[in-house]
């Protein structure tokens, strides 16, 4: 029996314990002559539960070896309650061990903790083994493996085993419908979590705020907003978590007013405010823009230090970038970035979101100098950049890169990859991408269905949509984008109304602004401007700038007046323009019609507003080099040899039946005046260029920021059966393939 020194000194211990003062619980310990298997149990637990399981087996082993006590079932749950981390299973494959040595193998608190370290330790045989040998069962028994279970992702297992112990009458508690409701969202099943819910009303679990909190984070992770929203209104209890998985589902849903109202709600609880969800409201002012709620978030980060945290501090980056202010980003940043991938990202995709192309090429080169590794999202990032700049030589070092880094069964740096070679002009390499795919998801069929659409294939982008349907894919609103933008480019109206109208009907999707605007770009584009009129009355929203655009577009091409002063007077209204493209193309269309007056009209609308013309040029790449041409260029060092190009394409043409559109020369001038400009528009000066500096028969590709003027267009047609070449145009709407006299197009864009 214990002297009573023994038992005061264990007190002192245990006190030194709960108070977190370890080292001096240690120091006592070691000064002690007479120790008792309390005493250890004791101190191994203050090493427990400050997660130091090594620390606390040591301890043990010491307490085997030399300490003279034997443990009894007290200690060795106390030092399975410590034991969570994957390289700790040698130590619990010893400490199970001696369990069965010393016969503690039998009792239900012993076999609850064996269960409970090895699903923590991601060990799920043992556990599974453990709880099947396990003489007598609890709910405790059958939670542990549950949410083992769920927590590797095992949901299947986890559900069966809930309905198993519902079979044996244990009654659940919280966490077993915490773990239930966890599988559900793993396993994507709405219906399933409908009937836990129900389970958990039944059984007077709602009112428990951890429970109503998973069921909360079951409704948000489904896009289930409406119920989520009805659930927490009905809640008797809420917390900071509730807060922070409602604020998070409005943010997913794009209910960003709502999320921020919310927000501002929870300022005013006493909840513990570091625990906001910063994060993802920096991501919300991130998307809104909104630069004056980010430095008030920044503010209260400061305040309640929730800065120091490394998500929070990235988000910040990502929110300032975002929002242009890039020397606030870098100034985050510079503390970041040697710690993770993820700040060096965030700037990266916000330069590319900016445009700013070159900037993010420069910052990914000083990452790999950095020796800071790229994931799956960085390099979905820079082929974006390399996409937009169109660059072929560098996608492909991009494309080594990524296979170098392990990186090419990812889908998502499939997909990206996809996309790059795609909006590169090369829809062979795009398609083989895909094939090569080990995995598919709904983004990498949605960028295969975008690239054909991208190259005016709409039979190959229809084939794609319902190969994509029969893989057993659900389309989203991005398929059924992609689709209406090839019918729209190959006038298919019919089509384009099936499809447009099987969104509400077959698929039960809401459609969004971006589908009506494709549906009015196919009708106007095919000259149904009754009808499009119809389409845009009817719609839940306002026609924007794009839609407005579009029908002047159209209106242009089938010299429809009336109707695009009507979209010009609407355009004009506008507080804010992106820019002058309105102006230019109300311009162009009264050229073409010998309105001059009302030309000068327009162009004296456009700079009392103040807004500019978007220069047009066009590129083309050579040996990893660009080469930039503007209209009439004479920059170039090679221009004496362009221009004689140009004089000898000319006569062929002639020959071939050519006569210059002047409609497209959108000044007030002489005829000869006019064919002399449309000669050197840029995407003619590019493509000479590559003829006199390529071999013979090779295939050439031209980049321009505008859309490309008929004239042009039958230039290029004709150039490319003279030459004998497969001359590819990406103008600002699409990609023109010409070969052999004829374009892809068939002169419908």
């Amino acid at each position: 029996m214990p002297n009573q020194n023994t038992v005061s000194t264990n007190m002192l211990i245990s006190g030194y314990v709960k108070s977190g003062n370890l080292a001096t619980a240690r120091e006592l310990f070691n000064s002690m002559v007479d120790r008792t298997a309390v005493s250890w149990t004791i101190l191994i637990g203050g090493y427990s539960q400050k997660n130091q399981f090594r620390e606390a087996f040591k301890l043990f082993v010491d307490m085997r070896t030399d300490g003279g006590s034997d443990p009894d079932y007290v200690t060795f749950a106390t030092l399975l309650s410590g034991c969570s981390e994957p390289d700790t299973a040698n130590e619990l494959i010893q400490v199970h061990a001696d369990i069965i040595k010393f016969g503690y193998n039998s009792i239900l608190i012993i076999c609850n903790s064996l269960v409970d370290s090895y699903c923590k330790i991601r060990c799920l045989d043992l556990a599974r083994r453990v709880f099947k040998e396990m003489p007598q069962k609890d709910s405790v028994s059958f939670n542990a493996l549950i949410t083992g279970f769920a927590k590797e992702g095992l949901n299947e297992e986890a559900i069966k085993l809930f309905v198993e112990m519902q079979h044996l009458g244990f009654k659940p508690s919280d966490f077993t419908f915490a773990a239930a409701l966890s599988a559900g969202v793993g396993l994507a099943d709405i219906a399933l979590g409908r009937q836990v819910h129900a389970f958990v009303v039944k059984t007077n679990f709602v009112e428990n705020v951890f429970v109503a909190n998973a069921l909360l984070d079951l409704y948000s992770k489904h896009d289930c907003v409406v119920e989520a929203r009805k659930l927490f209104g009905e809640m008797p209890e809420v917390d900071g978590v509730s807060y922070n998985v409602m604020i998070t589902c409005y943010a997913w849903n794009e209910q960003y007013k709502e999320s921020l109202k919310l927000f501002r709600e929870l300022q005013f609880t006493r909840f513990d405010r570091s625990q906001f969800p910063f994060s993802t409201l920096l991501s919300v002012v991130a998307n809104k823009l909104d630069l004056q709620i980010g430095r008030q978030i920044h503010t209260q980060t400061i305040v309640t230090t929730a800065i120091s945290e490394v998500k929070v501090a990235n988000s910040l980056v990502d929110m300032y970038a975002k929002c242009g202010r890039f020397e606030e980003a870098k100034e985050i940043f510079a503390n970041l970035s040697h710690i993770s991938t993820v700040p060096w990202t965030a700037m990266i995709s916000a330069y590319v979101q900016k445009g700013n192309l070159e900037e993010a090429l420069n910052l990914f080169i000083e990452m790999c100098r950095a020796n800071i590794s790229a994931d799956q999202a960085t390099f979905a990032s820079i082929l974006r950049a390399s996409a937009e700049l169109a660059s072929l030589s560098l996608g492909k070092q991009l494309h080594s890169f990524v296979i170098r880094s392990g990186f090419m069964s990812n889908v998502f740096s499939g997909s990206a990859l996809l996309d790059m070679y795609a909006k590169s002009g090369s829809l062979k390499d795009a398609i083989q991408t895909f094939k090569e795919m080990p995995e598919r998801n709904i983004v990498s069929w949605n960028a295969l269905i975008s690239a054909c659409a991208q190259n005016g294939d709409a039979q190959a982008t229809l084939k794609s949509f319902e190969d994509m349907v029969q893989s057993g894919y659900q389309p989203d609103s991005v398929s059924l984008l992609s689709v209406l933008s090839a019918c729209s480019h190959c006038g298919l109206i019919e089509e384009g109304l099936q499809y447009f109208n099987s969104m509400t009907q077959k698929y039960k999707l809401r459609p969004k602004k971006e589908h009506y605007a494709s549906m009015v770009d196919i009708l106007c584009r095919s000259g149904c401007f009754d009808e499009a009129e119809k389409l845009m009355a009817q719609m839940p929203f306002e026609p924007d700038e794009i839609m407005w655009s579009s029908v002047i577009n159209s209106c242009r091409i089938h010299k429809n007046l009336e109707f695009a002063k009507k979209a010009a007077d609407q355009l004009f209204k506008m507080e804010k323009l992106r820019d002058a493209a309105p102006y230019v193309a109300m311009s162009n269309i009264y050229a073409v019609a010998g309105q001059w007056e009302s030309v000068s009209q327009v162009k004296k609308a456009m700079r009392e507003r103040g807004v500019r013309k978007v220069t047009a040029y066009s590129w083309v790449e050579l040996k990893s080099k660009v080469h930039v041409f503007t209209a009439n260029d004479e920059l170039h060092p090679q221009t004496n040899e362009i221009r004689r190009k140009i004089e000898n394409l000319m006569q062929e043409m002639k020959k071939e039946g050519y006569k210059p559109d002047t409609s497209c020369a959108l000044h007030d001038e002489d005829e000869e005046i006019k064919v002399e400009s449309l000669k050197y528009h840029s995407e003619r000066l590019a493509i000479a260029f590559a003829l006199i500096n390529t071999p013979e028969g090779s295939p050439i590709l031209v980049m321009k920021n505008l859309r490309a003027c008929t004239d042009c267009h039958a230039a290029i047609k004709l150039i490319s059966k003279i030459t004998g070449r497969e001359i590819t145009v990406r103008d600002s709407s699409r990609f023109h393939h010409f070969k052999d006299g004829f374009c892809s197009c068939r002169d419908f864009w």
